[in-house]
């Protein structure tokens, strides 16, 4: 939030507005339920059933908005959009050997709220981004600090660890920010679907850098990624 802080102050934003404040104070609580809710179907369900029912609903439910907002991109791009979604799944899904049943309903909740704070933290008004990240994010942090002391949970981490959740927190933040200027730059399915597909750079990185194998399903969902970017792009730009 500091950081959002600074740059906004740098950077001669406008100050948003009263729509826009309550645009990020709804964003911000979405946000962080979705998490929230993702890691306890991660911790308490199977990977292979939260992940990609997490990653679809996150990027169908702002994708079907944007079509309802803006209406419908061309054929190519509507093409793109449906192997973008399929390659999520594939990607998303992954080996599961603890046994452990359940977690739909964290996984429902989670890509419900994680897609709805896609909507609506892209309706701020145009050349707002960091300024609503900055409300988004100190939403955030006062649900947090609340429900650590109404819950008393513990919340003290160990200091190696800061470096990394300081990092965690900036990659996020940019992603977030990424995300509103592409908003504002094109239309929202096409914004959503593109971003929704984190997990491919995920598997790729996962593979790279710690030699993990990839499996057949994640190789098949590479290659649907790739031709669904390449699909959304040229479409995107054909219709511009």
């Amino acid at each position: 939030m500091l950081f959002a802080i600074a740059i906004f102050t740098t950077r001669s934003e406008p100050l948003p507005g009263p729509a826009d404040v309550a645009w990020s104070v709804a964003a911000g609580v979405a946000g962080v339920i979705g998490i929230s809710a993702l890691y306890a179907g991660l911790a308490t369900g199977r990977m292979s059933v939260v992940a990609p029912v997490t990653g679809v609903l996150a990027a169908s439910i702002p994708v079907m908005a944007g079509i309802v907002l803006e209406g419908l991109p061309p054929v190519q791009v509507l093409f793109g959009i449906g192997l973008a979604l399929l390659a999520v799944v594939l990607v998303s899904r992954v080996a599961d050997e603890t046994g452990r049943s359940g977690g739909l309903r964290f996984a429902l909740l989670a890509g419900g709220a994680i897609g709805a704070f896609n909507v609506l933290i892209a309706q701020v008004s145009q050349g707002l981004v960091f300024g609503p990240l900055t409300i988004m994010r100190g939403t955030q942090a006062v649900i947090i600090v609340l429900v650590i002391l109404v819950g008393r949970a513990p919340w003290r981490m160990k200091p190696l660890l800061v470096p990394a959740v300081l990092l965690i927190g900036l990659l996020d933040m940019g992603g977030n920010a990424f995300f509103i200027a592409a908003r504002q730059a094109g239309e929202l399915a096409i914004a959503a679907t593109l971003s929704s597909l984190y997990p491919v750079g995920t598997v790729v990185l996962a593979a790279l850098l710690l030699r993990e194998r990839i499996a057949l399903q994640h190789a098949a969902g590479i290659l649907l990624a790739a031709t669904a970017v390449a699909l959304i792009a040229s479409g995107a730009s054909g219709a511009g």
